[in-house]
C-alpha cells in the first residue's frame, strides 16, 4: 500500500469522471483520512489502495505556466486552475496561451499602473495577465514587422467580451496618442453590445454574435483606425427567448431610457406589454441599469458620428419590430397597425398571403394563422439582421481609414472574439411555444 503521511497530497479516483486532488489529514482518533478539493472526507482503507496515486509537487500549490506541471493531464490542468482561482489568481499560462477563469467580480488589476507594468516585457517575465498577451501582440508587430492576431475563445460566460475590451484598452494606452480615433474604437463596444448581447441563463451580458476587430497602426505604433467584421448574429432571439432569458439589450434600454414624448410618438409602453420581450418571462436583469446603459449607448452613437436622424430611425425600426410582435392572426384577417410609415393594406397582404409567380401568371394563396406568424417572425428577423449590419457599417465608416497607395502597408492586430459555445442535451434550446 502507498505510504501516506499527514500533509501529503494525492490523486483520488472517485465516482467523478476525473481523479480529484486530496490532502492527507489526521482524525481525532489519530487515524489518517483524505479531505478532497471539494472538502469531502474519505476514510483510508486497503480497498482504496488502487485508487490513490501520489501527486507531483508542482500540482500541490499550482504553477503559473501549466507546461511545467508534472501531472500534465486533464485532472492536473483543472486542479491547477482551481488552486490558483482560490488564491484570487484568475490568469494562467499554457505556453503562449492565456487561460482566464471568470471571477464574476471586479478586480483592481486593470489600472494604469498595470498597463505600465506590462508594457514592453517578455511573456512570462511577470505573472500571467491579459495585458501581457496584448503587449506581446503589439511589440511582436513592431519588432518583427508582422501582423498579429489573437483568438479569444471559450464557453458562454467565460469572459471573452471583457477580455476583448481589456485588450483594446491596453492597445489604446500603449499607442500613446489619446486620440479621437482611439476613443471611437473603444466606444464602438457599447453599441455592438446593445444590439448583439443579451441576458442568458449563464451570462448577463452574453454576446450572441461573433466579431473580428482589425486594428491598424502607423509605423510608429499609433492607432490609425480599425474595422469590425460581424458574423452569425443569433437572429432567432429577436422573436423567441428561452425561460429566464431576455431579448437583446437595446429593446429594454430604449423602453426604460426614452423620454415620455418619444415613447408617445412611437406608441411604446413597458417591456411586459410586448410578446417579443416576454417569451422568457424575464424583462429585468439584476446588476444592469437599463436607463444609464441607454444614456451610454446614445453618447456612444454621437461619438461614432451617428446623426440624430440616424438615432431616431433606429428607434423607429425597433418600435416597429415590437409592434409587429403583437400582431395577431385569425384566419386571413390581421389587426391594423396604426402609425406605420407603410400602407397597412400592403403589409396585411404580404403577411397573410403567399404569391407564387409562374411563367404565365401569379397565384395568390391565403396563409394559415401559423404560417402567417412564421412569416411575420421571418420578416422581423430580416429587419433586425439588416439593421445590425447597417450599424456595423456606420461604425466602420467612422473608425476605418483605408490605406493610401503611396504609403507603407499598415500594420495590424486582429482580435477574434468567438461567441460562446454551450452544451445542450439537444442541439436546440427548449423554446416556449
Amino acid at each position: 500500500m502507498l505510504h501516506l503521511s499527514k500533509g501529503d497530497f494525492v490523486w483520488l479516483d472517485t465516482d467523478a469522471v476525473l481523479p480529484i486532488g486530496a490532502e492527507v489529514k489526521v482524525t481525532d482518533t489519530g487515524q489518517l483520512k483524505l479531505i478532497d478539493d471539494c472538502e469531502k472526507e474519505h476514510k483510508i482503507s486497503k480497498k482504496m489502495e488502487g485508487s490513490i496515486r501520489p501527486m507531483h509537487p508542482t500540482s500541490v500549490k499550482g504553477v503559473d505556466d501549466m507546461i511545467r506541471l508534472g501531472d500534465l493531464n486533464e485532472a492536473g490542468l483543472l486542479r491547477n486552475l482551481l488552486v490558483r482561482h482560490k488564491e484570487g489568481l484568475i490568469y494562467t499560462y499554457t505556453g503562449s496561451i492565456l487561460v482566464a477563469v471568470n471571477p464574476y467580480q471586479l478586480l483592481p488589476i486593470y489600472t494604469t499602473e498595470q498597463v505600465h507594468m506590462y508594457t514592453d516585457r517578455r511573456l512570462g517575465e511577470l505573472p500571467p495577465h491579459v495585458f501581457a498577451i496584448a503587449d506581446a501582440c503589439f511589440f511582436n508587430m513592431r519588432r518583427n514587422k508582422k501582423n498579429q492576431c489573437c483568438v479569444i475563445s471559450g464557453e458562454s460566460g467565460a469572459g471573452k467580451t471583457e477580455s476583448t475590451k481589456l485588450m483594446l484598452q491596453f492597445l489604446a494606452a500603449v499607442s500613446g496618442q489619446h486620440s479621437w480615433i482611439e476613443q471611437q474604437i473603444l466606444e464602438a463596444n457599447p453599441i455592438l453590445e446593445a444590439f448583439g448581447n443579451a441576458k442568458t441563463i449563464r451570462n448577463d451580458n452574453s454576446s450572441r454574435f461573433g466579431k473580428y476587430i482589425d486594428i491598424n497602426f502607423t509605423k510608429n505604433g499609433a492607432i490609425e483606425g480599425a474595422r469590425v467584421e460581424q458574423y452569425l448574429l443569433e437572429k432567432s432571439r429577436v422573436c423567441r427567448q428561452a425561460p429566464e432569458e431576455r431579448n437583446y439589450h437595446i429593446f429594454y434600454y430604449m423602453l426604460m431610457g426614452m423620454t415620455p414624448e418619444q415613447k408617445k410618438i412611437l406608441s411604446l409602453g413597458k417591456a411586459d406589454e410586448y410578446k417579443y420581450l416576454t417569451m422568457g418571462k424575464c424583462t429585468t436583469c439584476e446588476g444592469r441599469d437599463d436607463v444609464s446603459e441607454f444614456a451610454h449607448f446614445r453618447a456612444a452613437l454621437k461619438i461614432l458620428m451617428f446623426t440624430e436622424s440616424d438615432s431616431w430611425e433606429i428607434l423607429k425600426l425597433l418600435a416597429a419590430i415590437l409592434h409587429l410582435g403583437n400582431v395577431n392572426f385569425e384566419g386571413t384577417n390581421v389587426n391594423n397597425l396604426e402609425g406605420c410609415n407603410v400602407d397597412p393594406k400592403a403589409l396585411e397582404k404580404s403577411l397573410t398571403q403567399r404569391s407564387v409567380t409562374t411563367t404565365r401568371e401569379t397565384v395568390t394563396k391565403p396563409l394559415t394563422s401559423g404560417q402567417a406568424v412564421d412569416g411575420r417572425d421571418a420578416f422581423v428577423k430580416a429587419i433586425y439582421g439588416r439593421l445590425f449590419i447597417w450599424v456595423v457599417e456606420k461604425i466602420n465608416s467612422a473608425i476605418y481609414k483605408p490605406p493610401e497607395e503611396d504609403k507603407e502597408p499598415q500594420q495590424s492586430i486582429g482580435l477574434l472574439d468567438i461567441f460562446g459555445f454551450e452544451n445542450f442535451k439537444k442541439n436546440r434550446a427548449q423554446m416556449p411555444p
